[in-house]
């Protein structure tokens, strides 16, 4: 792939309304992508910390998008996506970093770490990703 490709996945991204709400940014590069995201106390659960969803979204976003740096003709779609909680966290910005791990043919395997912004693992996930027929028109 290209760099033209990835700049067209983050504007894809950057224009989906979810993104916009969650005001969620991305990088991505060969392999791999970077999610951040900066921490609001409607993230929060009723014990006062960032709830498990968006904990899955980050990673599944950081994960999915690696993988799909490497597929320049349709969209992904995540198969299966497991996370891991290591941490609480309630404020600060959170960062997902993903990466592809096997690619090729019809599936993918792809992983990410969420880091808070002290360094510290939040939790990690883990992914099936295939192709999709949906042509990639990036949005």
């Amino acid at each position: 792939m290209n760099a033209e490709h990835y700049r067209k996945l983050e504007r894809m991204y950057a224009a989906a309304p979810v993104s916009q709400w969650y005001g969620t940014a991305i990088s991505i590069a060969d392999g791999a992508a970077e999610v951040r995201l900066p921490t609001r106390p409607d993230f929060h659960h009723a014990a006062h910390a960032v709830h498990g969803s968006v904990y899955f979204r980050v990673l599944d976003d950081a994960a999915f998008f690696a993988v799909n740096s490497r597929v320049g003709d349709v969209l992904v779609l995540t198969v299966s996506f497991t996370v891991h909680f290591a941490r609480p966290v309630a404020d600060g910005e959170l960062r997902a970093v993903g990466r592809v791990l096997h690619g090729g043919g019809r599936l993918f395997l792809g992983e990410s770490d969420l880091i808070d912004d002290r360094g510290q693992l939040l939790g990690h996930g883990s992914g099936v990703f295939t192709r999709s027929s949906i042509k990639l028109g990036y949005g």
